[in-house]
């Protein structure tokens, strides 16, 4: 039994419809969205920083991020505007890579993803650990490209791809939780795309 016609849609593709959340329909493009214009940057003065609740507060340069360990992992993502991409590859740096040097501090409970033109995403700190989650240079095996948020987007494994910024620049731990840019507009601080979390009203 389907629960809808894009449900059917992906049982045609050769896919489980388990895979797909509620209310969303499958794609196997990658749909660009953001708010405002796509920022000009220049890689070699591109700059990462972490700080907040750590022990080492560090900025790295575009080269001291990229002879960092890197890995990659598959995942399906999902968006709150309803589609979703199945089976996307991204490449890039893992947290732990980054907590190994920082060293955050037991009072670090939430992250705060800090992005180009203002942006911020937040989530709790714990969503970093996840095996999925990666600070991501590439998707689906090529260079990310400024639509999707080159040079550097956080990927956020299991959520509403709004949390996962654009335009990377920083990563500040915090003790205490801080809505970010999509939040203060009235969507869901959760955003879990199985419970359907899109919007707080």
């Amino acid at each position: 039994m389907f629960r809808s016609k894009a449900e059917r849609k992906v049982t045609e593709m050769g896919y489980d419809p388990s895979r797909l959340p509620p209310g969303q329909y499958l794609t196997d493009k990658w749909p660009v969205l953001h708010a405002g214009s796509v920022p000009h940057v220049d890689r070699s003065l591109w700059t990462l920083r972490v700080f907040g609740e750590v022990e080492n507060e560090l900025t790295l340069t575009w080269s001291e991020f990229a002879a960092l360990p890197h890995s990659s992992n598959v995942q399906d993502i999902h968006c709150v505007t309803r589609w979703s991409k199945f089976d996307t590859e991204f490449t890039g740096v893992h947290w732990r890579e980054l907590a190994a040097l920082v060293k955050p501090k037991p009072t670090a409970q939430y992250a705060i993803a800090h992005a180009e033109h203002g942006f911020t995403a937040n989530v709790p700190l714990s969503y970093l650990a996840d095996d999925n989650a990666i600070l991501a240079t590439h998707g689906d095996g090529a260079e990310l490209t400024p639509d999707h948020g080159w040079p550097v987007r956080l990927v956020i494994p299991g959520k509403y791809f709004w949390k996962s910024a654009k335009w990377l620049t920083g990563i500040e731990l915090r003790a205490t939780d801080q809505p970010g840019f999509w939040e203060r507009y009235g969507y869901n601080n959760n955003a879990d795309p199985w419970a359907e979390e899109r919007y707080e009203f």
